[in-house]
């Protein structure tokens, strides 16, 4: 069992991008803004939060992870494959024909991937119904479901809400990818999810914010699962769209947009002088 990894989770978060990019340019798909906005989540669970083993993908006694964010899967392959779950190599086949590395994440046939998504809604009903199973089989592991804030715009998300606090889930952690940005608007102009903390706590769960950049404080959020005894725990992280890359921030442009010729090598360069 592999719980922790020698790479410190900054380096591993800066390599995630600089794949992400790499792979998104290669196979001409988008949604790099999506990656870069949860690179730093997604590296402090892989490196030092997620009960895995790359030896043994399906070992029964390990974490559950679910990107409900699918469209954002170049992210996740980036860091099974720097964890060991397949060749780095195999990044770049990244959404070409023939590749198992699809745009949106799929588990067939790659390691370490537990459930395709991408239309959205969907991850955490599956996932307070896997906790659900844990809790009746009195099975230790957890489910952690990463989900974008655009998708809390789904009934299906808040049902599942309700389900996990109603069986009080305490083996369920959801994090949101608050970004502020959908697909072609700010959040607040598509749907506004504010007072956002209030209402997941008023659903029964415990609740926490944190800063979805500063690895520190992300670790010691999820290295206290659960929060609160018998609830759901909701780790709600504060992001920045297209974060790492200057002129990809904030901007709706970096949802669907491509880094090609000079941006990518614009990109490439600021993410290879990141700290």
């Amino acid at each position: 069992m592999s719980e922790a990894t020698s790479i410190p989770s900054s380096e591993l978060a800066r390599r995630i991008r600089l794949h992400a990019l790499r792979m998104t340019s290669l196979g001409g798909t988008s949604h790099i803004g999506s990656v870069f906005s949860m690179a730093d989540l997604v590296a402090v669970l892989y490196s030092r939060i997620l009960k895995v083993d790359s030896d043994r993908p399906k070992w029964p006694d390990r974490d559950r992870f679910i990107l409900s964010k699918g469209h954002a899967g170049a992210g996740i392959y980036a860091a099974l494959a720097e964890r060991g779950f397949f060749e780095l190599g195999l990044l770049d086949s990244h959404g070409q024909d023939g590749s198992i590395l699809s745009g949106h994440v799929s588990h067939k046939g790659v390691p370490g991937v537990e459930l395709s998504t991408g239309s959205l809604g969907h991850g955490l009903p599956v996932s307070a119904g896997m906790a659900f199973a844990a809790k009746l089989a009195e099975k230790q592991h957890r489910i952690f479901c990463l989900l974008s804030d655009g998708e809390c715009d789904e009934g299906s998300t808040w049902e599942a809400i309700l389900f996990a606090a109603h069986h009080r889930l305490s083996n369920l952690v959801a994090i949101i990818d608050y970004n502020k940005i959908q697909s072609l608007a700010p959040v607040p102009e598509t749907l506004g999810l504010e007072p956002f903390t209030d209402k997941w706590r008023s659903f029964g769960w415990a609740v926490r914010e944190v800063d979805g950049h500063d690895h520190q404080a992300i670790y010691s959020s999820l290295s206290s699962i659960p929060f609160e005894t018998a609830r759901p725990s909701c780790l709600i992280a504060h992001t920045t769209k297209g974060k790492g890359v200057s002129f990809m921030e904030n901007s709706v442009l970096w949802h669907y947009r491509t880094a090609r010729d000079e941006e990518y090598e614009a990109a490439r360069r600021e993410l290879e002088n990141l700290a």
